[in-house]
């Protein structure tokens, strides 16, 4: 019953069904609309069955449409699993992998991390880039990475992700930089005053983010973390940072940490972070796997 069918027909259902319209399955699938439409009778012909009940402002599913459109979905996603791993077994040995580390990633564990994987890779050439906020998320959905080591959306279905550790952030001053006692009941009024240094979001078409910031503070904009951190130490201005970047300070009073009822900090779950259905060769899955296996010893020295 099948005999004549092809992918094409199948996707201009599901996309006509999806869409709401044949028009706009037609821009979805960069197709003129008469193409589209075609395509679909020529399936409702070849299956003897009428899928689409057209009479309306919106196409409908008939009753025998919306169970086939069911399994047309299953198909088609089974058909793009399919095509990604030919694509996959067609791969030789990647001649560079791009690799995306975020803000919140500790350097030295992650760049030891690296090293000691692509030292035996050395036909695989490493293109690393440092990215913050949204930056890792957004060149990996726009496939301009094959790997980031940042935190991300766990629920979102497009990617998959390996563990690697909680990073604890905290909001710090200097000494002397408040102009009042530091207390567990400091406020964000009392806050205002004074210059937040945050991290400047380096993706360039996703919404912006922004983290811990106090609505109507003057603010001073980095680019990494340990501009960052400087720049309080200095008493330049006063912000939040991985507790592994200034636990030193921390206990050796260079840094007075200002935790509280409204000032609370929070965690970041830093992992390694892929895109789930996208071609992964040789070198990029065994990447995949190391890290995994190394994933319980990447811990970052309290410095």
């Amino acid at each position: 019953m099948l005999d004549g069918v092809t992918l094409h027909q199948l996707q201009c259902f599901e996309a006509v069904v999806s869409t709401g319209s044949f028009q706009a399955a037609a821009e979805k699938l960069r197709r003129s609309q008469p193409s589209v439409s075609a395509s679909v009778k020529n399936l409702e012909a070849q299956l003897k069955l009428s899928l689409l009940d057209r009479g309306g402002y919106r196409v409908k599913l008939t009753e025998a449409g919306r169970s086939f459109y069911e399994r047309t979905r299953l198909f088609l996603k089974d058909a793009e699993r399919l095509a990604s791993h030919a694509a996959q077994l067609a791969m030789g040995e990647e001649s560079e992998l791009r690799v995306v580390i975020g803000d919140v990633s500790p350097l030295p564990e992650t760049l030891a991390l690296l090293r000691s994987f692509f030292d035996r890779c050395p036909s695989t050439r490493l293109n690393l880039y440092f990215e913050s906020i949204s930056g890792p998320v957004e060149r990996l959905l726009d496939g301009e990475a094959d790997l980031i080591l940042h935190h991300v959306d766990k629920a979102d279905p497009r990617l998959e992700f390996v563990d690697l550790f909680t990073v604890k952030i905290v909001p710090v001053v200097a000494p002397n930089f408040l102009r009042f006692p530091i207390g567990k009941s400091i406020t964000p009024e009392q806050m205002r005053d004074y210059v937040q240094c945050v991290i400047r979001d380096s993706a360039r078409h996703s919404p912006p983010r922004d983290y811990f910031l106090v609505e109507g503070a003057r603010s001073c904009t980095v680019s990494d973390q340990l501009m960052k951190r400087e720049l309080i130490l200095q008493g330049m201005g006063w912000g939040h940072l991985p507790h592994y970047l200034v636990a030193r300070d921390l206990r050796e009073k260079r840094l007075l940490p200002i935790t509280g009822t409204h000032f609370r900090g929070g965690e970041a779950e830093l992992v390694a972070a892929r895109l789930r259905h996208a071609p992964h060769g040789p070198v990029a899955t065994r990447l995949w796997r190391f890290i995994a296996e190394q994933a319980a010893r990447i811990v970052p020295s309290k410095r």
